[in-house]
């Protein structure tokens, strides 16, 4: 792309974009680090657990769980390997496509989340939802919801 071409930012456009660049920075490197000290976890295997947790009947095929925790294959294999072994996770073969493999969150993975969950929340909300007004709140789910949409449009984490 030729510079000219360029829609290059205005002042208000580059504050925003800086900050933004700074939260997407720091604010997994807060979280991940209270995952870490509370529980033992990162936050990339909280993530992971949370959404087995979230998905009907506790399982989820791992080929759609890398999508939406935006991981390799490879990747995932390894943490659910680690969380296979804590007793947290166990693989099915997908009744439905004999292909799929799926990850199915264990009695004790379900207390692993439970006891995990609260100082995770905590700290989403202190660095969250704690400094928001409720409008921006608001504000924030609907720009995330269509960033999200043209950077990933199938990556959709659960709710």
């Amino acid at each position: 792309m030729e510079n000219e071409d360029v829609r290059w930012l205005d002042s208000n456009e580059v504050d925003t974009w800086l900050q933004l660049w700074s939260m997407v920075a720091w604010l997994p490197t807060r979280l991940d680090a209270q995952l870490r000290e509370d529980a033992g976890l990162s936050l990339a295997e909280y993530h992971v657990l949370s959404q087995i947790s979230m998905a009907p009947e506790r399982r989820i095929r791992l080929s759609e769980l890398a999508e939406v925790a935006n991981i390799t294959i490879s990747h995932l294999s390894r943490v659910v390997s680690r969380m296979e072994n804590a007793g947290w996770v166990r693989r099915e073969p997908d009744p439905t496509d004999g292909r799929a493999t799926l990850g199915v969150l264990t009695e004790a993975g379900w207390e692993k989340v439970v006891a995990t969950a609260p100082g995770h929340v905590a700290t989403v909300r202190r660095y969250v939802f704690d400094n928001l007004t409720p409008e921006q709140v608001r504000a924030l789910g609907d720009a995330a919801t269509e960033i999200v949409a043209a950077v990933a449009p199938t990556r959709i984490a659960r709710v």
